[in-house]
């Protein structure tokens, strides 16, 4: 489970009325924008759980989702003009709360994003409070995924002997690994592995990875 510490509720750096859900919902929409590689998005699905999903007009987070997505970050002052933003940018987007699903974070939203060449990808992130946000789900897979370190997310398929060479090219573009993850859907689905670093990352780094030809994906968070 995450810490918090009090300083962290009561001082996150944002613009909006709530830690929870102005600048935690505009955190994981950033997160989730990063994940998605390549060109533009034309369409984002927002589902809204629990408290967002009663208050996420009043609260601001209709206005942090669209400005995460938009590449906004918590103190951005553009947050509250992202609708404009959005249109003028050609985004759609659509807000749809789902208060029939109680085993869940009570701050918990779904992001749909479509790309303009029509690729998909779902993201499901908490917001934890003072702004602390982890990511849960990609693509259906239960992950575990703070962004509080830049990362690699690797998409594999799940078999023996995938891992070290994915070290073996990090290692050798000099990325110093500080927690290492894998996840997976089932035995011999797809896995994914999440390298968080303390530095930058190289931004072909990705690109390498790519070669291993059990590798269907991998995108660089930078943060």
């Amino acid at each position: 489970m995450a810490f918090i510490s009090v300083f962290d509720v009561l001082w996150p750096n944002m613009i909006g009325p709530s830690s929870s859900h102005t600048a935690g919902a505009a955190s994981i929409a950033l997160l989730a924008r990063k994940m998605m590689p390549g060109g533009s998005l034309k369409q984002v699905d927002f589902t809204l759980y629990g408290s967002f999903a009663k208050t996420y007009r009043g609260h601001g987070t209709d206005r942090a989702l669209p400005g995460g997505i938009l590449g906004f970050h918590t103190d951005d002052k553009r947050i509250p003009d992202s609708f404009s933003i959005a249109a003028d940018r050609g985004l759609l987007y659509t807000f749809t709360p789902d208060e029939t699903e109680t085993e869940i974070h009570p701050n918990t939203v779904d992001i749909r994003m479509t790309s303009d060449s029509g690729r998909v990808m779902t993201v499901r992130g908490e917001s934890l409070g003072g702004g602390k946000v982890r990511i849960v789900r990609i693509n259906g897979v239960k992950v575990d995924f703070t962004g509080e370190y830049s990362a690699v997310i690797v998409v594999q398929q799940d078999q023996p002997g995938v891992v070290a060479p994915l070290t073996k090219v990090l290692r050798d573009r000099g990325v110093n690994i500080a927690f290492m993850r894998l996840f997976r859907e089932a035995k011999g689905h797809t896995a994914y592995t999440i390298v968080e670093s303390d530095g930058k990352l190289p931004e072909d780094v990705a690109e390498n990875l790519k070669d291993n030809v059990n590798v269907r994906d991998a995108m660089v968070v930078q943060i």
